[in-house]
């Protein structure tokens, strides 16, 4: 019996749903398949996976060791937990694309800030949670260096909004494109397409690229601190 076209196209509309509302885990808790440095094709000398954890430890190498996932995600639900060292700052990207221009994953991947908040002097726009240098976060108090934190982002392009959770509680929304975007940019570190462009900001980078890109992929940051992370999984959203 011949399948009519029609149900053939149902068939496979249902499918493809299914898969993308399943959580799937970006590690697997014992290898580090599904994960490179930034700009590499290994992963590095820094990270390993031990006792189901994804460890960064710091050995103090000249170059960079940004990690990131080898596939390219648009929209989704990624969680995970993380464990700072005493002092550590870190953080999670998004959106992040390798080019050879750019050295380090934050040049063209929004950051949520990974940050032992009591050790670590920093701004509440750099502190753990925070949109890094766009949103700040003001009272959100996270688990002392050495306990777990949990984070849920949530990246939804179809309507234009970011959303962070932490420790289960919904913190706030974002955009990620068009003028409010483009204003919350205009005031922070990453305001520069011009390498000789002086700003009012006195840590301007040349990030002529940074928060472009629709599609990209998950990084995690070498920011020269002990940190670990597990339980990382994600859900692909139409």
């Amino acid at each position: 019996m011949r399948i009519k076209p029609l149900l053939i196209t149902i068939i496979f509309i249902v499918g493809c749903n299914s898969q993308n509302n399943q959580w799937i885990d970006l590690f697997d808790g014992t290898s580090m398949n599904g994960w490179h440095v930034y700009n590499s094709d290994n992963t590095g000398k820094q990270w390993s996976a031990k006792d189901g954890q994804l460890v960064f430890n710091n050995k103090l190498l000249v170059t960079n060791e940004d990690l990131v996932t080898d596939k390219e995600y648009t929209n989704f639900e990624l969680s995970l937990e993380w464990n700072i060292s005493k002092g550590g700052n870190s953080g999670i990207f998004f959106g992040v694309q390798e080019i050879d221009e750019f050295d380090q994953a934050y040049k063209t991947g929004p950051e949520i800030q990974v940050l032992d908040n009591d050790n670590y002097p920093a701004t509440e726009y750099h502190k753990a949670s925070a949109l890094y240098d766009l949103i700040s976060v003001k009272g959100v108090k996270p688990k002392p260096h050495g306990e777990w934190n949990h984070v849920i982002i949530k990246i939804d392009h179809n309507n234009n909004i970011g959303n962070v959770t932490f420790n289960g509680e919904d913190l706030y929304s974002f955009p990620l494109s068009g003028p409010e975007w483009d204003n919350l940019v205009s005031g922070s570190k990453f305001s520069s397409d011009d390498y000789y462009l002086k700003t009012n900001h006195p840590d301007t980078v040349y990030t002529p690229m940074f928060g472009k890109f629709k599609t990209g992929k998950i990084g995690l940051q070498d920011h020269g601190h002990d940190v670990k992370f597990r339980n990382i999984k994600i859900v692909n959203k139409i």
